[in-house]
């Protein structure tokens, strides 16, 4: 198997990215994607086998740069306060390019939650980090039966499920956190 180019690999996702933004993620495809990188279709196939494959590329990239983002943006802080600025940020973003390309992941809903668990579970990881930085919280909150890890997998499924439905806040899971653990 030939090895595959990482900077023209690089360049079909800058390109399907230019096309996502400027024509919307229909254009998104390997034909228009061949003709914006001025390459060879079969070029494309080499890295992309569909469009589906390369809308997954793009989203997980997306989410790569949005949770490094979100790390260098979200302040120190207690815990609840982040979880705001984390959930505002991530609607944010969701309200914008990344809320049209999950939508086109619709389509291959299988590989777009597999897709999607590895961005939420580099979030539930965050989200560790920052619950163990708040010396707030209370002394032995944490247990065999309620441990920080199922903790933060609650909190990544319903600030999943809060985003997707589009509810304007979080106030009723940030009370239920902070009667929680502090």
């Amino acid at each position: 198997m030939r090895k595959k180019d990482e900077t023209l690999c690089a360049t079909l996702l800058n390109d399907a990215r230019f096309l996502a933004d400027t024509q919307g993620i229909d254009a998104v495809n390997i034909r228009s994607l061949a003709q914006r990188a001025q390459v060879a279709t079969g070029t494309v196939y080499n890295y992309f086998s569909n469009k589906n494959e390369i809308l997954l590329a793009l989203t997980d990239e997306y989410w790569a740069g949005t949770l490094h983002e979100m790390e260098t943006t979200i302040s120190a802080g207690p815990f609840c306060d982040q979880l705001q600025q984390i959930f505002d940020f991530l609607r944010g973003r969701i309200d914008c390019w990344a809320g049209k390309l999950m939508c086109s992941l619709g389509r291959v809903e299988p590989a777009g939650q597999q897709h999607m668990a590895s961005a939420q579970t580099s979030l539930e990881d965050a989200l560790l980090r920052r619950l163990g930085q708040d010396p707030a919280i209370r002394p032995g909150v944490w247990s065999e039966g309620f441990t920080k890890q199922e903790f933060a997998h609650f909190l990544v499924l319903h600030i999943t499920l809060l985003l997707r439905n589009k509810a304007p806040d979080i106030h009723f899971l940030i009370a239920l956190v902070r009667r929680t653990i502090y």
